[in-house]
């Protein structure tokens, strides 16, 4: 891929630009057919999260550095910022729904699944849930193509609704959503997020959650499955994989671009976590592509 930045889209094909507070938009996949020719490159958006909701047809869909191969029904969430594309044969289509991230932070009150991780679901397709989730997302497509009035009060909550139905077939479901533990290491998700390339220590975090160092890591392990140290870690190594991966930059500036003042270290860092050198690893996934 001959760029140095993974692009950035309002919906694909369409560049950024200012949201409306709660904005919503819902469309299919075939609707942009002649744009993508059933081929999405590896994108994201800066201000939304998305439902694809796949109707007919089977393809690939990909988030990050994982790829699954599909038929439908099949379903996916990912929140703004995430990387992700598909590649789909002739009559697969889809139900878009793209919600802005304000507009999501009021409806995670309401939804069983966190809202800050994506989740794929494909499995299962005599699970009641599939049913129910096509039924509240034909009725999402007819509440935003007919705009009937009020349905600035009904679409949230028919997408909070659709959105419980995807924890119930996605293989992440937490069970403790409105914990104080789930909502610590959330906030601590959200500022690895901002400040990975930052490089803060531990108690930097503790500060600003204004929390204690072991009530911090208790959190992190029982939610996110492991301390805080590797969760910052983990987030180093994804935006590295990110790059590597969709990017033609070097092994050099990926290493100061997330952070590291040592690209020799980074490439031990990798190497620990990966089992191979960065640059080993991008030649075995292109070639894999």
């Amino acid at each position: 891929m001959s760029q140095n930045s993974i692009p950035d889209f309002f919906v694909y094909g369409e560049p950024v630009r200012p949201l409306d507070v709660g904005f919503l938009h819902v469309e299919t996949v075939l609707a942009r057919s002649n744009i993508h020719l059933g081929q999405v490159a590896a994108h994201k958006h800066p201000q939304m999260g998305q439902i694809t909701y796949w109707i007919s047809g089977s393809g690939t869909y990909g988030i990050e550095d994982q790829s699954w191969d599909f038929s439908a029904p099949a379903v996916s969430f990912v929140p703004s910022n995430v990387v992700h594309g598909f590649s789909i044969g002739p009559g697969t289509d889809a139900i878009v729904v793209s919600v802005a991230d304000d507009a999501l932070a009021a409806i995670e009150a309401h939804s069983l699944l966190p809202l800050d991780r994506p989740v794929f679901a494909d499995a299962l397709p005599q699970h009641a849930a599939w049913k129910r989730l096509a039924a509240v997302l034909d009725m999402i497509a007819a509440e935003y193509t007919e705009a009937q009035a009020g349905n600035d009060k009904t679409l949230p909550s028919l997408i909070a609704v659709a959105l419980s139905h995807i924890a119930r077939l996605g293989p992440e479901v937490m069970d403790a959503t409105g914990s104080s533990e789930a909502s610590l290491a959330q906030g601590l998700r959200r500022l690895v997020d901002a400040h990975f390339r930052d490089d803060w220590p531990v108690g930097r975090y503790v500060e600003a959650l204004a929390t204690t160092p072991h009530l911090l890591d208790k959190a992190s392990r029982a939610v996110l499955g492991s301390g805080v140290k590797r969760v910052v870690g983990e987030r180093r190594l994804l935006e590295a994989k990110r790059l590597l991966l969709f990017t033609v930059r070097t092994v050099e500036d990926i290493a100061y671009e997330i952070g590291f003042d040592d690209p020799a270290y980074f490439s031990r860092f990798f190497r620990e976590r990966v089992g191979e050198a960065p640059a080993a690893w991008r030649r075995r996934q292109l070639q894999g592509h």
